[in-house]
């Protein structure tokens, strides 16, 4: 019987990628973790570097079939079939959905969704064919409620989170033990949301519908963060950990749970 977990974590140079791993390898010596990184690696190497021949780099382009391909075939050749899929791996971009330039629009869909998916189809050929594995879509508590100037990433997580609801039924159906759940972290201290809200500014200028406002605007995005963040990405990690080795995950997992509570009863009330 094979008692190695092989799990492969895309982004995983980023802050909430790179915790997930380190916190696998500390806790179960019988997991081998990939770290899917594109160009920047220094979490990544860092990983590797202290848990050798139990952490490897996976070079990965999310949007290359090729890249996909490679990797998933070498994971195989290399320790064998892969057991969980972490997709992890996203990007942010903000603005009014009155003037964003749809192209920005067009690649966060391209990165949060449709590569997304597509990598998990090849994935999902091979747990299918030996009936066994798991797949987590990192998606977002943005994804659940309607954000303004945030709405081009709500939406891609929105549309991702439907996804994978959609894809756990069908797994379902086929009954090859092959489970999908979707995990929605709040607002937790990474700088991922400081980035994100930050990149509208860039490009928005004088014309911008809603230049007149734009101080006031970053102020209160700042003092908003200040007060929701989390300070730890652990309670969000340990969801990912405890979903990916249920038997039979739920479909959603959430941290910090009073933010998922607070979504919750603010759609309860229409808010």
């Amino acid at each position: 019987m094979d008692l190695i977990r092989r799990i492969l974590i895309t982004g995983a140079n980023g802050t909430l990628g790179h915790a997930t791993a380190r916190y696998f390898l500390e806790r179960d010596v019988n997991c081998q973790v990939f770290l899917g990184v594109r160009e920047r690696r220094e979490l990544a190497e860092i990983v590797v570097k202290d848990f050798p021949g139990r952490a490897f780099l996976c070079p990965l382009e999310i949007t290359s079939a090729e890249a996909w391909t490679n990797a998933l075939a070498g994971i195989e050749a290399q320790s064998g079939p892969l057991n969980v899929l972490i997709n992890n791996a996203a990007m942010g971009d903000s603005g009014s959905l009155a003037e964003v330039d749809m192209q920005r629009v067009r690649q966060l869909f391209e990165v949060n969704l449709f590569a997304t998916l597509e990598l998990t189809q090849v994935a999902l050929r091979q747990m299918i064919e030996r009936e066994s594995g798991t797949v987590l879509f990192i998606s977002s508590i943005a994804g659940r409620v309607p954000m303004p100037f945030l709405m081009p990433y709500s939406m891609s997580k929105f549309a991702l989170s439907a996804a994978a609801a959609g894809l756990r039924a069908e797994m379902d159906q086929l009954k090859k033990n092959v489970h999908i759940a979707v995990i929605e972290p709040g607002a937790i201290h990474t700088g991922f949301n400081q980035a994100m809200t930050n990149r509208k500014y860039a490009w928005m200028g004088s014309s911008s519908y809603f230049a007149h406002q734009a101080e006031k605007m970053q102020k209160q995005e700042r003092a908003t963060f200040k007060f929701l963040e989390a300070r730890s990405t652990r309670g969000i990690v340990k969801q990912i950990v405890k979903a990916s080795e249920a038997a039979r995950p739920k479909l959603r997992y959430v941290s910090p749970w009073i933010q998922g509570f607070g979504v919750r009863m603010a759609r309860i009330f229409g808010v």
